[in-house]
């Protein structure tokens, strides 16, 4: 049997307030409801498989009928921090809107250009955010709070949250960022202060355990998509023409398994978390030009992260497509075979567009979930979603685990069903 244990996030004290949200406490009134504060779900659906497996709950996100700020006290603030991610304005929005229209919140800033915002010798002035502001952001890519990465002295951060009176920091980043929002709430946790430190987590790269899928995901896959289906283009075009596309995937293999899929353009792709050889009659080269031989096009995808199944002696991975590229070149002129490469790499592209109309629901979703979880006095959690349920996920869990392609899963499957590429190499 699994053990099984319910997943709790810290509160900040006492429900005070009644909430102004005009929602019910009855079913079948006809009246979107509340969340009870016992309301749970569960981590695992299926039955069997890993039996060792732990069977987590999580608290389910939403609006609670009693709060903990008095929402015509509360000053939110709101960081954006890391890469590019489609949806990073839309998260900006709902977090306003939200709070202000629905809550009657009307002192919410921004922190500018990541967490160096927060330190008075790095910061630009705080951005008031108020509807109007914020009324067409969600129309344009990027962040208008700009962003940064690199750390920044929790102490000093801390401060300048209790000077300027905030009472919630909303983080919206990836891994990194939400780091950072841990040792944040830990250290506002031991000095005491009533302030709900709440992430939102990004990553077009979907890696970020219990938040499925993460928001950006969708619009990446489908800008993706349109990638290859011109690399497929470029070497169906030309004798022996080969289509490298590189896509973003640091540790993990998503976007290329999504893209991949979506297009049912790709012959070969290559992902971080299956060992991939590239010589020998069994390996991806001699396969790729076997494929040439046959039918004189192919499309490859390698996702950013392969770079490190071939860092040099020094353990510095190169940038993978130049690589591979070069790789293939080298390989078809020692036997003696032409073959035209087109290599095209968009991630900054892909990166900096707005949300699709899939992710601005998921962000939009994702923020009112925060505001309600900070308006409860909630703190030191991300907001997940599980199985379609919106969760409180502590902190120190999120950064305990890991999300990455499963060669065993569906997924996987599909995509060697797609690809007819070997299930191994070598």
């Amino acid at each position: 049997m699994s053990s099984e244990s319910l997943l709790v996030v810290p509160r900040l004290g006492e429900l005070r307030y009644p909430s102004p949200l005009r929602l019910s406490t009855a079913m079948g009134d006809g009246i979107a409801n509340f969340v009870l504060d016992t309301a749970i779900v569960r981590y695992r659906l299926e039955t069997g498989g890993d039996v060792d497996a732990p069977n987590w709950f999580f608290e389910k996100a939403g609006p609670r009928d009693r709060i903990f700020f008095d929402p015509a006290r509360v000053r939110g603030c709101i960081v954006t921090c890391g890469g590019l991610c489609p949806g990073l304005n839309n998260v900006i929005r709902s977090l306003v809107l939200e709070l202000h229209h629905n809550y009657g919140v009307r002192e919410i800033f921004g922190a500018r250009y990541g967490y160096r915002g927060l330190v008075p010798n790095l910061a630009e002035p705080f951005l008031r955010l108020t509807p109007a502001f914020v009324d067409y952001i969600h129309q344009a890519g990027g962040t208008v709070l700009g962003t940064s990465r690199g750390e920044q002295d929790i102490g000093v951060m801390v401060d300048t949250l209790q000077r300027e009176r905030f009472d919630m920091l909303f983080c919206v980043g990836g891994d990194g960022t939400l780091r950072g929002a841990a040792r944040i709430a830990a250290e506002v946790t031991r000095r005491g202060a009533p302030i709900a430190i709440i992430g939102i987590p990004k990553t077009i790269d979907n890696d970020i355990p219990f938040v499925t899928p993460s928001f950006g995901f969708s619009t990446a896959v489908e800008q993706a998509a349109r990638v290859v289906h011109g690399a497929h283009m470029e070497a169906r075009s030309v004798f022996n023409g080969v289509g490298l596309v590189k896509l973003m995937g640091r540790d993990a293999g998503f976007i290329a398994c999504g893209a991949t899929l979506a297009s049912q353009e790709v012959n070969y792709a290559l992902i971080p978390e299956t060992p991939i050889v590239w010589d020998g009659p069994n390996g991806f080269l001699e396969h790729l030009r076997r494929r040439l031989e046959a039918r004189h096009h192919a499309v490859v995808v390698v996702a950013e992260g392969v770079a490190r199944q071939i860092a040099d002696g020094e353990g510095r991975p190169p940038d993978v497509g130049p690589w591979l590229k070069e790789r293939i070149v080298r390989h078809f002129q020692e036997a003696g075979t032409l073959v035209d490469v087109k290599y095209l790499d968009p991630s900054y592209f892909i990166r900096s567009v707005p949300a699709n109309a899939t992710d601005a629901l998921l962000c939009d979703e994702m923020a009112r979930a925060a505001a309600h979880a900070a308006m409860a006095g909630r703190t030191g959690l991300v907001v997940g979603r599980v199985h379609g349920a919106y969760v409180h996920v502590p902190m120190e869990r999120l950064a305990a685990a890991t999300q990455r392609v499963d060669p065993e899963s569906d997924l996987w499957r599909s995509v060697l069903s797609s690809t007819g590429q070997p299930r191994r190499w070598g």
